[in-house]
């Protein structure tokens, strides 16, 4: 019998319907029967596209002798964390503080309260390199709580009530820092810069979208050698990973990151929120250096979320699996086995010299083309990773071809194995629609409608618009989540920012569709949800029982930007569109708070210091008066304006743009 997450819409609590684990959700409920039972909680959170979430279910969770020890000594939770941010933050502080690492799955057991006891992310079914197996944990785990549960209760009562202390310590609201942030930010970049590889670090890689973002506009904010600096970084990292496996060579979209330096071997999963901000990313890089490489990125993001990710209703879904069935049969998924080819396959598919052409152009060996150290479990032999290994200028040369005979080649080809991709077991998707996500996605659709003259690009934001307005707010209150139904949790910071940003951008591509009024109306309900004036931002505060169990703050940008970073973005913009310096005060109170990070920490918060420049430089307002002439139209659209709102208004035919209290005609 399915257990209690059968009624649920989350795929991934749909996953484990079927577990013998009695599996239940969040809630008040099951820390109530936790405490009527006097057992404590293990709380398990994850995400459906997560490769080693689906390790531990097949290993423990779908294992009848491990289910028996956890219902004997637990209440068993199950989160998504993509549904619950808050509940997943607050456990992963403590994760984070006891172990020194973090990460999905994440395991913790709790209190009859909620209070964390001991915690850690995968766990393997039996004692196993170094790491105590999970059966073992779970029964030593249940015995100390019948055994010493006093110890237990006051140990996580003293973690708890540090964490509530670390978390809730006021805002030091300060003056702003020195400009020096910037100088630091980009030292701190080219000390950590990949000169060969592009990027910053090593391994694993992540493209972190916000870092080269930065770049630019700091490239625009100081120009000469320093703004050359950073431009060469941008374009390094871009054209790397533009060429590696992380990029989908064949359907466009990337995958989340790169488990190697060389951006070759991606752990494969696809998520929305990186297909949104690669976007605008190589779109005003686009803008910035005219390098058509960008564009046709960009339209191949474009491509493929417009194809792979819209929902039936317009929005889009979350995410696509790293795992699959292989194609030549068997019941077991791999990593990667969707996208991988064998090299005998793309010769059964090719004629012999467009075959050859083909394998020489994107990396094709015939025993696989992963390097050891980026495949350690030997799960790629024999497999490859399409990238681009060589240009078609070398091609040609090799092949005795054209250039352009050569990129039409490979177009045909590639045609023919993404047909044949599709044939493939495809890889689960999670189908739920993610506010802050698609609020990401529109952002970068409506400019890339308006900076490429792509109409249906536009009318994809619009469309996508009115289903979360239509399904996800209710006109006081915005919610997270889509599938089927609207969730029960309502949206947070990060839903209601990453939307009102989209939004802003829509106002610029349509500037009659009243987004800008919808986006108003949103920054209320925003201010009125999630407002701390303590924490001089907008904060987490996940209930349990009636009482909030931990205020977060969030201020990284990671792998999505940190809702009060965009938020802070957000304000300055609408207090320039609306003529309402309300917006620009609370705007300038999360930069003052953050002055600390910035001047501490620059590199764990781009955003915010692109947020800086646009309180230094100021916001442009970019009037656009009647209908323009092609030449200027097509001039205002490919130019690189990072501080630029856009507005518009009956002319004659010109542009004005308005900075402070100066305003010219901009040609």
């Amino acid at each position: 019998m399915p257990n209690a997450l059968a009624k649920e819409t989350s795929p991934y609590l749909l996953q484990h319907q079927d577990n013998p684990v009695d599996w239940v959700g969040w809630g008040d409920e099951a820390f109530a029967r936790a405490k009527a039972e006097d057992k404590l909680v293990f709380l398990s959170i994850g995400y459906s596209t997560c490769h080693w979430c689906h390790v531990m279910e097949h290993e423990s969770f779908e294992s009848d002798e491990v289910a028996g020890v956890m219902n004997e000594n637990f209440v068993c939770v199950k989160v998504d964390r993509e549904e619950r941010p808050d509940v997943d933050a607050t456990y992963m502080a403590f994760v984070q503080a006891t172990t020194g690492q973090g990460g999905w799955p994440m395991s913790v057991w709790l209190t009859p309260e909620g209070k964390p006891v001991v915690g850690g992310t995968y766990f393997p079914p039996e004692d196993r390199g170094g790491r105590v197996g999970f059966k073992r944990m779970c029964s030593e785990i249940g015995r100390l709580w019948q055994a010493d549960r006093e110890r237990m209760e006051e140990s996580a009562e003293k973690v708890m009530n540090h964490l509530r202390t670390e978390s809730t310590a006021d805002a030091v609201v300060s003056g702003l820092p020195d400009q020096k942030v910037f100088g630091d930010f980009i030292d701190h970049c080219e000390s950590m810069f990949d000169p060969e590889w592009g990027g910053w670090g090593g391994a694993p890689k992540f493209p972190r979208p916000v870092v080269p973002r930065l770049l630019l506009q700091l490239a625009d904010r100081f120009g000469g050698e320093e703004g050359e600096a950073c431009l060469q970084m941008v374009d390094r990292t871009l054209r790397t990973m533009a060429a590696g496996g992380m990029h989908d060579q064949l359907a466009g979209g990337f995958h989340r990151y790169s488990v190697d330096r060389y951006w070759h071997v991606p752990h494969y999963e696809k998520m929305l929120y990186d297909q949104g901000q690669l976007a605008l990313l190589y779109l005003e890089a686009w803008q910035a250096s005219k390098d058509e490489r960008d564009r046709e990125v960009v339209e191949g993001v474009f491509a493929y979320v417009l194809r792979d990710m819209k929902d039936a209703g317009g929005a889009f879904h979350a995410a696509e699996d790293a795992d699959s069935l292989p194609p030549e049969g068997g019941e077991k998924k791999r990593e990667g086995a969707f996208w991988t080819w064998k090299s005998k396959e793309i010769y059964e598919l090719l004629n012999p010299k467009t075959a050859g052409l083909f394998c020489a152009a994107f990396g094709v060996e015939e025993e696989g083309n992963a390097r050891p150290e980026s495949d350690p479990h030997q799960e790629l032999v024999g497999e490859n990773t399409l990238f681009r290994a060589a240009s078609d200028e070398m091609l040609a040369e090799q092949f005795g071809m054209g250039v352009d005979e050569v990129a039409a080649e490979l177009g045909r080809a590639g045609k023919v194995l993404l047909e044949a991709r599709m044939k493939r077991p495809m890889p689960h998707r999670d189908d739920k629609i993610v506010t802050a996500w698609n609020g990401l996605m529109i952002e970068a659709l409506a400019k890339g409608g308006r900076v490429l003259d792509r109409p249906d690009l536009v009318e994809a934001a619009r469309v996508a618009l009115g289903f979360l307005k239509s399904e996800l707010w209710d006109g006081e209150v915005l919610w997270r989540s889509y599938r089927e139904r609207r969730g029960t949790v309502p949206g947070f910071a990060a839903d209601y920012a990453f939307l009102i940003s989209g939004l802003i951008e829509m106002h610029a591509a349509d500037p009659s569709g009243g987004w800008l009024d919808w986006a108003k109306e949103l920054q209320v309900a925003l201010d009125r949800a999630w407002w701390s004036e303590e924490r001089a931002g907008y904060v987490l505060r996940p209930e349990l029982g009636g009482e909030v169990l931990m205020e977060i703050r969030e201020d990284y940008d990671g792998a999505e930007p940190a809702a009060n970073h965009v938020a802070a973005e957000n304000l300055l913009k609408l207090a320039v569109l609306c003529d309402e310096s309300a917006y620009a005060t609370r705007g300038e109170a999360i930069l003052r708070a953050g002055t600390r990070t910035m001047e501490k920490q620059g590199f764990a918060c781009p955003v915010l210091l692109g947020v800086l420049d646009l309180k230094e430089r100021g916001v442009a307002k970019v009037q656009v008066r009647g209908r323009l002439e092609a030449v200027l139209a097509e001039k205002l659209r490919e130019t690189y304006l990072p501080r630029a709102v856009h507005a518009a208004e009956d002319g004659p035919g010109e542009v004005i743009l308005c900075e402070g209290e100066v305003c010219k005609k901009w040609e």
